[in-house]
């Protein structure tokens, strides 16, 4: 397996119209990447949006299609990547992802929500290990892979805070 390039080597090698729409939709999460401020928010939010979709906190409906986003989501950044270049803002699929990890297992609130988005956002800006090794390298998996830790790290501080204070 070939090792991982460090971001400072790559580089926009493709042309947008090279995209398929499909993929322009799919990877910035219904175009919340092309917001003209904080993709990344703009992202987490479609993300959070889509969460309140009645029944969508059920296991059974959550867990399979983050999976489905997770793989999905690996190759449509890296697909955008070789376009936008390095990590772009303009790939937000990750941030929606990191989103509903946040949520998982958790009691469908708005109280809640509103508490993984801010401690998501929070996390996935700073970038805990082992969101750092992720981020400091290319590829459409690690693009998607840091927002999954920030959304673990997340969804952990909201298990032990909710333990401890309810």
């Amino acid at each position: 397996m070939p090792e991982p390039q460090n971001r400072s080597n790559t580089g926009a090698t493709a042309s947008p119209s090279s995209l398929s729409p499909l993929t322009k939709i799919f990877g910035s999460a219904l175009y919340s990447g092309f917001s003209p401020v904080a993709s990344g928010t703009a992202g987490s939010f479609v993300g959070l949006l889509i969460y309140f979709l009645p029944s969508f906190e059920k296991i059974y409906i959550i867990l399979p299609l983050s999976c489905f986003i997770l793989v999905l989501g690996a190759f449509a950044a890296e697909k955008m990547e070789a376009v936008y270049g390095s990590d772009p803002r303009q790939v937000t699929i990750d941030e929606l992802l990191g989103m509903w990890v946040s949520l998982i297992f958790l009691q469908k609130t708005i109280p809640i929500a509103a508490l993984a988005f801010v401690i998501f956002r929070i996390l996935d800006i700073v970038k805990p290990w082992p969101a750092s090794l992720f981020d400091k390298r290319n590829g459409g998996w690690n693009i998607m892979l840091d927002d999954v830790v920030a959304g673990i790290y997340t969804n952990l501080l909201l298990q032990i805070g909710i333990y401890f204070f309810s």
